[in-house]
């Protein structure tokens, strides 16, 4: 299996594992003992870091660039 052609921190792929199971940022940020502002971050981030429009955008190129698997 190809590497993917970005990288990405292990705080930015826990919130994207998070974000493709339908949690809203609110509840990411309660998860993960960070701020909501703090998600927003990260979402924004993942979003430049794979040119996707929104999330669903974003889950969807995270797939095809192999950021995330099924098993994810």
């Amino acid at each position: 299996m190809n590497k993917p052609d970005i990288e990405l921190t292990t705080r930015e792929h826990e919130v994207l594992c998070l974000l493709s199971k339908g949690y809203s940022s609110k509840e990411i940020s309660k998860k993960l003992f960070i701020s909501h502002n703090t998600v927003e971050y990260y979402r924004k981030q993942l979003l430049r870091k794979t040119s996707a429009r929104n999330v669903a955008h974003l889950i969807g190129n995270a797939f095809r660039m192999r950021l995330l698997t099924p098993e994810s």
